[in-house]
C-alpha cells in the first residue's frame, strides 16, 4: 500500500467529551482526512477492539486508512490498514510475520539512528519528533527542531512525518525541511472547528 496521506491524525480521548473519539473521527473523515491512528494507551484490549471495530466502519465509508497503535492482533482482528509501533514494540519484521495480510507499518522515532533502524527493519514510514515543544511529548525529551528533522528526512528513503507542537504554519515549515507530512493529536482532537482545522493543514501541506 502506498503512503497516500500527508496528515496523520492520532487519537487522544482526553481531549474529547466523555472520552468518546468517534464523533471526532466522523467529522474528520467527512472533512477528508486520509489516515487515523487509534492510540489510547490507558484502555483495555477490549475497549481498543470495540472502538477499533466502530472506527473501521467510519473510516471505511470515506476510504480513510485506519492504524492501530502497537496491537497487531487487534489490527488484524478488525481488518485495519496498518499498525503503528514504538521503540518498546515488537520489531517490524516480527509483526509482519504474523499479520494475515499486508499492512502498512509506521514506527515512532526520536533520532536518526532509530529512524535508520526502522527503515532497515522494513517500516513503511516513520514519525519523528517532537519537533517543537508540546506537553504530551515532553517525556521524550527536548524538542528536536527543524534542523534534525531535515537530517532525518535526508537520512532515510521512507516518508517521515513530523510530530510535536505543530500548527498549520509549522506544518509548512516541516514540509520545507523534508517531512512528507505531519502527525497531529491536540491540534485536531481539541479544535473548535475540526473541518476548518483539517483544511488549514491540508492547504499548508500541499497535495500529493
Amino acid at each position: 500500500m502506498k503512503i497516500d496521506f500527508r496528515l496523520y491524525l492520532i487519537t487522544g480521548s482526553h481531549f474529547c467529551e466523555n472520552e468518546n473519539i468517534l464523533p471526532v473521527a466522523r467529522v474528520a473523515c467527512a472533512a477528508g482526512i486520509k489516515a487515523i491512528q487509534l492510540r489510547e494507551k490507558g484502555w483495555s484490549a477490549r475497549q481498543v477492539f470495540e472502538t477499533a471495530t466502530q472506527l473501521k466502519e467510519i473510516c471505511g465509508a470515506s476510504r480513510t486508512k485506519l492504524f492501530i497503535n502497537d496491537r497487531a492482533d487487534i489490527a488484524d482482528a478488525v481488518g485495519a490498514d496498518g499498525i503503528h509501533l514504538t521503540s518498546q514494540s515488537l520489531p517490524v519484521s516480527v509483526v509482519r510475520n504474523f499479520v494475515t495480510f499486508p499492512k502498512l507499518i509506521g514506527v515512532s522515532t526520536h533520532s536518526l539512528a532509530e529512524a535508520a533502524l526502522a527503515e532497515a527493519n522494513g517500516a513503511d514510514f516513520i514519525v519523528f519528533g517532537p519537533i517543537f515543544d508540546t506537553p504530551s511529548k515532553r517525556v521524550y525529551g527536548s524538542p528536536q527542531g527543524l534542523e534534525k528533522l531535515k537530517q532525518v528526512a535526508k537520512g532515510v528513503r521512507i516518508p517521515v512525518f513530523a510530530v510535536g507542537g505543530i500548527d498549520s504554519e509549522r506544518a509548512f515549515q516541516c514540509r520545507k525541511n523534508g517531512a512528507w507530512g505531519v502527525a497531529l493529536i491536540s491540534a485536531i482532537m481539541s479544535a473548535d472547528n475540526i473541518t476548518k482545522k483539517i483544511l488549514e493543514f491540508e492547504t499548508a501541506l500541499g497535495s500529493l
